[in-house]
């Protein structure tokens, strides 16, 4: 029994077991580990097949990679209006690793198209009324393969059922969270724990009392009523339309590379020919079997040595036109290798929004172009384009935040303004536009405390001080 099997058995409704298959398809291109691609077989001539790996430059990981570190990196900020929720949301964000998992999750959302984040109470205590005193928040993280979506409008997915795989005493487990809408438009969230079956086929769903017993799900609560219109989670995808799904309707994204894949297969295939004509193409010395021994019986070669080979005992008599000792050094086409992955490298760094020349093949291995962008390349138009699904998730998990918050008593302003500000340094050229600063400064354009608050990140009481005070030295 599969997944989408149990939901239908359940009258559960989600995206088609087909769109899945794809997205299993995309992680094997992130792993390098392609079924009928990664692995191939040559045929010897004799009647047998040798099976052999291809070799893979992990184009599909670099790019993931890539557009992961543009998005979310230690140089994007959160400003919220109110200073208090603002210090206390960037404690919860640290509490849970959100700056290395958030980068995290960016590079898998690459992959698989789509990424959710769902804050959470837990260690909650509340008193003899049900009203909660204290607790903390976390915040799970959760790809496309574990996200099913019930019900959506428009794209956004407003019922939707989080899978969480767990392993007790070697047995199977899958905490099935469904978030989904009461009669009076307020969330609920229903939990349930489903054995599996050894075999897979069967599927058992536990009571919340034996479910209570195992670990992991000892504090889960059968149901929670979170009292709220707004949902207690948040998905992200990449800004891209999904085309990879037959219903159009499909709220989830496609990988960075979905449409790709022929390109990284060439890619794949010309390096695994280019590492070839080096293991093939590696020189080689026949030599006559009586050149092989001194005078005194020794070896006149290192047998250690795979560059020297021995030529049949009657190669003599056979041939002698060839000499004692025949050199095979075969040409490398190491140039035309070296052209034609890059002509591939260009095409799969254009598709996947990079622009051109991102990213070239130099002696054997991959490089990526690390000068500043202009902000009227593809990059530019498509990193910004990335950036506004990317502001509202991060904005919205800072309102989940404050709301959580709330619930365990913090009294926060939840009125508040959120500000995203991402990280613009590969656009702008920080050397020269501070060179351009400094002789705005000299010809009187701009105040040097204006400078120095700038520059120096003083605000502009102390920038002021800093002026007065060199200006008194000078006189």
């Amino acid at each position: 029994m599969t997944i989408f099997e149990y939901f239908r058995k359940k009258g559960i409704e989600t995206a088609d077991a087909s769109f899945y298959r794809k997205i299993a398809d995309w992680k094997s291109w992130y792993n390098s580990n392609v079924p009928r691609h990664s692995t191939y077989y040559i045929y010897t001539g004799q009647g047998e097949k040798v099976r052999r790996r291809r070799k893979s430059l992990g184009m599909a990981k670099m790019v993931c990679e890539d557009i992961a570190d543009l998005l979310i990196n230690e140089r994007v900020e959160i400003v919220i209006s109110d200073r208090t929720a603002e210090e206390y949301v960037i404690r919860v964000l640290d509490e849970n690793n959100f700056w290395v998992l958030g980068n995290d999750y960016q590079e898998r959302m690459a992959y698989t198209g789509t990424i959710a984040f769902v804050p959470y109470l837990y260690d909650a205590e509340t008193d003899g009324d049900g009203r909660m005193l204290s607790g903390r928040i976390g915040i799970d993280y959760v790809s496309a393969g574990n996200i099913f979506p019930v019900s959506w409008n428009n794209g956004n997915v407003t019922e939707v059922i989080f899978a969480f795989p767990k392993t007790v005493d070697r047995k199977k487990y899958i905490h099935l969270q469904h978030h989904r809408k009461n009669a009076q438009g307020f969330y609920v969230i229903e939990n349930s724990v489903v054995e599996r079956g050894t075999t897979g086929e069967s599927w058992t769903d536990l009571t919340p009392e034996r479910w209570q017993q195992l670990r992991p799900f000892e504090n889960l609560a059968p149901r929670m009523e979170t009292g709220s219109g707004a949902p207690q989670y948040v998905l992200q995808r990449l800004n891209m339309v999904n085309n990879a799904d037959e219903d159009e309707s499909n709220p989830l994204g496609v990988a960075i590379f979905a449409n790709t894949l022929d390109v990284l297969r060439s890619l794949d295939v010309k390096f695994d020919s280019y590492s070839n004509e080096f293991e093939l193409g590696r020189k080689r010395i026949f030599v006559a079997p009586e050149m092989l021994r001194n005078n005194d019986g020794s070896a006149a070669f290192d047998p250690e040595d795979t560059v020297f080979y021995k030529l049949p005992d009657d190669y003599a008599e056979k041939d002698s036109s060839e000499g004692m000792i025949h050199e095979v050094d075969l040409t490398l086409r190491v140039e035309e290798h070296s052209k034609a992955i890059n002509d591939d490298l260009n095409y799969l760094s254009m598709k996947c929004g990079f622009g051109p020349q991102h990213y070239r093949f130099e002696n054997g291995q991959v490089k990526t172009a690390t000068e500043v962008i202009s902000e009227n390349s593809d990059m530019y138009r498509k990193l910004k384009k990335h950036e506004i699904i990317l502001e509202s998730v991060l904005q919205e998990l800072c309102r989940i935040i404050i709301r959580l918050g709330n619930a365990i008593g913090t009294g926060l302003n939840e009125d508040v303004q959120i500000d995203i500000k991402f990280d613009d340094s590969i656009i702008e050229d920080k050397t020269a536009e501070r060179n351009t600063d400094r002789q705005d400064v000299a010809m009187g354009a701009m105040p040097l405390w204006e400078y120095r608050m700038k520059w120096y990140n003083e605000d502009e009481a102390t920038a002021k001080a800093h002026v007065s005070m060199d200006e008194d030295v000078i006189e």
